[in-house]
């Protein structure tokens, strides 16, 4: 914590890796798929090989392989033993394919253990055999330093309208007892997370039952990243979330 009391989160970058790992990894995935099944198998088989970094980078366009393989290995390096999870979702209206990522992980850090699972949907466009363009659709990842668990639920929308006010509830799942809770939360923008810069987030007493905050849109579509912490007496929860933002109702999920 600092003079201003900001509490300074040097892993929150690394709760935030898998969309900045994801938007990195799979914007440039050629595979040579026809069906949404194999490509999330071949997917899958990729990111999970001993040689992954490898085998990632030789199924990248070249001009983009250097700086992307690059941010999966910085990726790996904080999160060496990690597992990836990988299913076909349902085709959009336009003819894409969406794939939905699961990757869960674990580290040993100045004698604490962290934890770490992420979720990821992404809209792929094919073009011979390549991955030429993505979209992330929706996307949130946990990190926890907890000596047990602390189970929580993130009740954030993952698209919301411009201009509307929404909830940003990060809800702890289990009662604390006499413990006491902090946390805070924070906007990160798109360029923050491109360049995994690690945000400082001021701390406030918390009542019981998590985090809750009220926010708004922005008034032209897009999206806003959120990190939250929250700090308890086992230990620290880092929380990142995408939310979208579009401008008609009907993209809105339900």
């Amino acid at each position: 914590m600092d003079s201003r009391g900001n509490f300074m989160v040097p892993f929150l970058r690394v709760a935030m890796a898998s969309w900045m790992c994801g938007t990195a990894l799979f914007t440039a995935l050629p595979l040579r798929a026809q069906t949404g099944a194999d490509l999330s198998s071949r997917l899958q088989l990729a990111l999970n090989a001993d040689d992954s970094s490898k085998q990632l980078e030789a199924l990248m366009v070249p001009e983009q392989a250097t700086a992307l393989a690059d941010r999966f290995r910085r990726f790996s390096a904080r999160f060496p033993e990690t597992r990836w999870a990988v299913r076909a979702g349902q085709p959009l209206d336009d003819g894409r394919q969406t794939v939905e990522f699961a990757v869960s992980g674990t580290r040993q850090q100045d004698g604490l253990s962290y934890s770490f699972q992420a979720q990821q949907t992404v809209a792929l466009a094919l073009e011979n055999g390549l991955i030429a363009d993505q979209e992330i659709l929706s996307d949130q990842s946990v990190l926890t330093s907890a000596s047990k668990p602390l189970p929580i639920s993130l009740l954030i929308p993952d698209t919301v309208l411009t201009g509307s006010r929404y909830d940003v509830d990060v809800v702890v799942d289990q009662p604390l007892g006499k413990s006491l809770l902090a946390g805070g939360l924070i906007s990160v923008t798109p360029q923050q997370a491109l360049e995994q810069q690690s945000p400082d987030i001021q701390l406030e007493p918390l009542g019981g039952g998590g985090l809750f905050k009220s926010v708004q849109a922005p008034f032209q579509p897009g999206s806003q990243v959120w990190a939250a912490l929250l700090v308890h007496p086992d230990g620290l929860v880092t929380v990142s979330k995408r939310v979208q933002v579009v401008d008609d109702r009907r993209k809105l999920k339900p």
